[in-house]
């Protein structure tokens, strides 16, 4: 059958980059069922109804100040080890629509703790809604996206093993997450030291979260005691901000 080609757009080639190292590091899921009925309350009673992903990233980044290991990136030269930052930098992953097609970016968002809700909702919706040539972040992909492959792949390579400029480029976390849409990913791919992203929050409030994990950087149990952290800090220090805000 006689179909046509069609050419990897830059932003497609560098995702396909970031996957190629993603599946070299040893990435483990773990989930945990939150019950955030009281956030989901507070939210509601906010005239500002925040976008979701600001109250994760907020309490994650809290989370972080707590527990060193999610500051925490591994690092291959000169030799294997961990560099600890001293705070978090989030990326989060946006489908912009282009004259090509759906297109995927990450934006860059330093320190979220030291940030209010609000603020990180504004730099979000400037993520979602700003052109592409005025975010830092999408212009370096659409610039990378067009050098050669080997190139591309060096520099990723570079990037990811000097442990003053990774955080610049790959961040300390990820966030992927589409249950706007009705479904969830259960295992998302980057090279971070965690992606976290979470399913369809029910009316009750119940919804799965996951931590996507580096094992090479901390265990399984570790990520659990953090994933109880985090829900906490979300029913109570983010309800605190909600209903300050408010």
């Amino acid at each position: 059958m006689r179909g046509r080609a069609i050419p990897l757009l830059p932003s497609r080639r560098v995702q396909n980059d970031f996957l190629y190292f993603a599946n070299r590091t040893p990435i483990l899921p773990v989930q945990r069922r939150m019950a955030l009925g009281a956030l989901v309350e507070a939210r509601k009673a906010s005239a500002h109804r925040p976008p979701w992903t600001a109250l994760f990233l907020k309490a994650y980044a809290i989370l972080a100040q707590e527990t060193p290991e999610l500051r925490r990136v591994y690092i291959g030269l000169p030799r294997p080890h961990l560099y600890e930052y001293p705070s978090s930098v989030g990326m989060v992953a946006f489908e912009r629509k282009t004259a090509g097609g759906a297109e995927v970016f990450a934006g860059r968002i330093k320190d979220p703790a030291s940030r209010s809700v609000a603020e990180l909702a504004e730099i979000l919706r400037r993520f979602r809604q700003a052109p592409l040539w005025e975010i830092k972040e999408f212009r370096r992909v659409l610039m990378l996206g067009r050098l050669p492959l080997p190139l591309r792949r060096f520099l990723m390579w570079i990037g990811l093993n000097i442990g003053r400029q990774r955080a610049n480029f790959f961040g300390t976390f990820g966030l992927s997450v589409y249950s706007a849409l009705g479904a969830e990913s259960l295992r998302p791919l980057a090279p971070c030291t965690v992606v976290l992203n979470w399913g369809v929050i029910s009316a009750d409030g119940s919804v799965d979260v996951r931590f996507n994990y580096d094992h090479r950087v901390m265990d399984g149990a570790t990520v659990a005691r953090a994933l109880q952290a985090l829900e906490k800090i979300l029913t109570g220090a983010i309800i605190d901000e909600l209903n300050a805000w408010r």
